[in-house]
């Protein structure tokens, strides 16, 4: 990917889920590149741990609304002035079939995964457009373009921000502030982990008619080693933030991995019962 013209302009960026992964990887690359990065995570333990003293850090709870507002005003204060550059990564996965997620369980995937992200964007949009400039970089999935099955509440939260962020693109037009959908695939991460976790919290698995696929999965997410195959490191997404945020003109949509790839063309090209059975098979049709 060509670099962009202006790659040296310094810019002041807020970044949600630093704790590890992708996020503490755009941190980092960002900063090295001269931005004013500030790095946010909701986990005062993660925060105590955060290892950069050259790239400061704030807590921000997507989940809550008072502390999305502090954060954002630690973060402005800290980067020196209002946020030109904002990348939602802070996210998190909660699988379990449709039929056995409870409201709250829903609930809790889209406050985080959605809403608070709605949220802290719209904070940042008045002083991004009384500047003239402004980048929204939207940390999605290839769960974003096609559905899976057995992970339909984090379906549901990345179809519902590449739906809210084509509006806002729109919304945006003419203002100088872009809005950008990053969507990988399977990527090298604690989120395999952190989904686990949320797995055995919230699913009443072993009294669910899906008892046995949930065995299986639980068997392939305990093991060692890439999650799916074509897993790429947190890089492959950070090159596309650095593009998104220092080009002159980002890209609506940046697909990482092979899987978007893929899926993107073949929901093109196949009919609905067609592209069910392609994604019936990726998501082990039940089977594991």
């Amino acid at each position: 990917m060509s670099r962009p013209s202006h790659a040296t302009t310094p810019r002041r960026v807020l970044i949600t889920g630093c704790s590890s992964g992708i996020g503490r990887c755009a941190a980092e690359r960002l900063a090295a590149r001269g931005h004013r990065v500030v790095a946010s995570m909701r986990g005062a333990d993660d925060l105590a741990a955060w290892p950069h003293a050259h790239i400061p850090a704030v807590r921000l709870d997507l989940d809550d609304p008072d502390s999305i507002r502090a954060g954002l005003a630690a973060a402005e204060q800290a980067a020196g002035g209002t946020i030109e550059a904002l990348f939602n990564n802070g996210a998190y996965g909660q699988p379990g079939a449709v039929e056995d997620l409870d409201r709250d369980t829903l609930r809790a995937q889209l406050e985080t995964n959605l809403l608070g992200t709605v949220e802290l964007t719209n904070l940042v949009i008045p002083a991004m457009r009384e500047g003239g400039f402004g980048r929204i970089v939207q940390n999605s999935s290839v769960l974003g373009v096609s559905a899976l099955a057995f992970r339909g509440a984090y379906v549901a939260s990345k179809f519902a921000l590449e739906g809210i962020s084509d509006t806002l693109r729109l919304e945006l037009a003419g203002s100088g502030v872009e809005v950008a959908l990053v969507e990988p695939g399977p990527i090298t991460s604690r989120f395999r982990a952190n989904a686990q976790r949320a797995f055995e919290a919230n699913i009443d698995w072993r009294h669910s008619v899906h008892r046995e696929a949930y065995e299986r999965q639980l068997e392939r997410l305990k093991k060692p080693g890439p999650a799916a195959p074509f897993t790429l490191p947190p890089e492959a997404v950070v090159r596309r933030v650095v593009h998104a945020i220092e080009s002159r003109r980002p890209k609506p949509r940046y697909p990482v991995t092979v899987p978007t790839y893929l899926f993107g063309v073949l929901k093109r090209l196949l009919t609905t019962r067609a592209m069910d059975r392609v994604l019936a098979r990726a998501s082990g049709g039940g089977k594991r």
